[in-house]
């Protein structure tokens, strides 16, 4: 399996749509961690679907932009997804603008991984794509995921009604505040 990045506790890999549909489905198929996503996971055969899905979507964008399975180091056990992706405007097509996002399998929630993923993706994101800025959005009820952009140092730019067609906070981090933040 291709590992894309490593942390402290982590290794960030691509999706394998055969052997992960189990471990997805648990993810995606949990209320809690659907709330705010239009993901969501029904039976095995749509797990696989949508991870092939992704890794068709991504390989053909060549354009950098990944999903990547979040598993951890010790054990190998699946937590999550962290991605960086083209932001998809109100007619769901993609603009120039990259979003990062996670999500966690429910029992990985509030022990650090989102964040250790995300900066992970975050170095990728201005070191190897050399984009200006990364964004992210989220539902402004999911304090979890905002808590997170906030831990990574990213900028409130306030509410938005530009990308999927409904109203979302959005965050910023440019490249230069991000080299900052790693200098210090």
């Amino acid at each position: 399996m291709p590992t894309f990045a490593e942390t402290d506790r982590l290794i960030l890999r691509e999706w394998q749509p055969e052997a992960d549909a189990e471990a997805a489905l648990q993810i995606y198929q949990h209320p809690k961690v659907t709330r705010y996503l239009l993901t969501r996971m029904e039976s095995v055969e749509q797990a696989r679907e949508t991870l092939r899905r992704w890794q068709s979507r991504f390989m053909q964008a060549g354009n950098g932009s990944g999903c990547w399975a979040i598993a951890l180091k010790s054990t190998g056990e699946l937590l999550g997804t962290v991605l960086l992706i083209p932001l998809r405007d109100e007619d769901e097509q993609p603009t120039h603008d990259f979003e990062i996002g996670w999500h966690l399998k429910y029992e990985a929630w509030g022990q650090g991984y989102a964040t250790e993923a995300a900066q992970a993706v975050l170095s990728y994101g201005f070191n190897t794509l050399h984009l200006p800025e990364i964004y992210a959005v989220a539902n402004p009820k999911n304090e979890r995921s905002l808590q997170v952009m906030r831990r990574l140092g990213m900028t409130r730019l306030g509410r938005t009604n530009r990308y999927y067609n409904q109203e979302l906070e959005l965050f910023e981090i440019k490249a230069h505040a991000w080299q900052s933040q790693k200098s210090s």
